[in-house]
C-alpha cells in the first residue's frame, strides 16, 4: 500500500498544479464569481483544500485542528494560495514518504472538527485525504467548464501513463 500512496500523493501534486494552470487562464472575475458550489467560487474551493490538508496533516503529526472553519478564505490572492499548494504539495510528499508499511496499520488519534474524539486507521486517513482532494478538484472542474474554461484531463490513469512515459525515455 505504501507504493500506492506515494503514487498519490505525486498525483495529486501533478493534479493540482495542472488544475492550477488552467485557472491561471481565467480573468479574475469569473475565478472569483459565486458559481453556486458549495464553497462558492474556485478561488474558495482552492482554498478550502489547502486548508484541510493542513488540518488532516496535522492529525496525523499528531497537531491539534487549527482555529479555522472549513469555509475560511486562508489566501484572498491568487499567488500566495498557490504557493500554499505547491508547499503543501511537497510537505504531503515528504511525510507519505517517510510512512512505513507498519504506519499505514496504525491508528491516529484526534479530534474532529466539533471536538469529539476519534480514531482511524492511518491508511483509511490518507486514503479520505486524497479522495477528497479528487472531490474538490472534480467540483473547479466543473466550475472551469462554467466560466467557458476548458477544463484539464485529471484521470489519475493520465499521470500513470505520464510517468510511464517518463520511465520508459529516460
Amino acid at each position: 500500500m505504501l507504493d500506492q500512496f506515494k503514487t498519490f500523493a505525486r498525483y495529486n501534486r501533478w493534479a493540482n498544479q495542472t488544475l492550477y494552470a488552467a485557472c491561471d487562464k481565467l480573468d479574475d472575475a469569473p475565478y472569483y464569481a459565486d458559481r453556486k458550489a458549495f464553497f462558492g467560487s474556485i478561488h474558495n474551493t482552492l482554498n478550502h483544500l489547502v486548508l484541510t490538508d493542513r488540518i488532516w496533516l496535522g492529525r496525523i503529526l499528531g497537531q491539534p485542528n487549527p482555529p479555522h472553519a472549513l469555509n475560511h478564505v486562508l489566501y484572498a490572492g491568487r499567488g500566495e494560495l498557490r504557493q500554499a499548494r505547491i508547499a503543501e504539495d511537497e510537505r504531503l510528499i515528504g511525510i507519505v514518504d517517510g510512512f512505513s508499511e507498519e504506519r499505514l496499520g496504525q491508528d491516529i488519534v484526534y479530534a474532529n472538527m466539533s471536538g469529539a474524539p476519534q480514531r482511524t486507521k492511518l491508511a483509511l486517513v490518507l486514503s479520505h485525504l486524497f479522495n477528497h482532494e479528487t472531490h474538490h478538484r472534480g467540483q473547479v472542474h466543473d466550475m472551469l467548464s462554467q466560466a467557458s474554461q476548458k477544463p484539464p484531463e485529471l484521470d489519475l490513469i493520465f499521470f500513470i501513463r505520464l510517468q510511464q512515459r517518463a520511465a520508459a525515455s529516460g
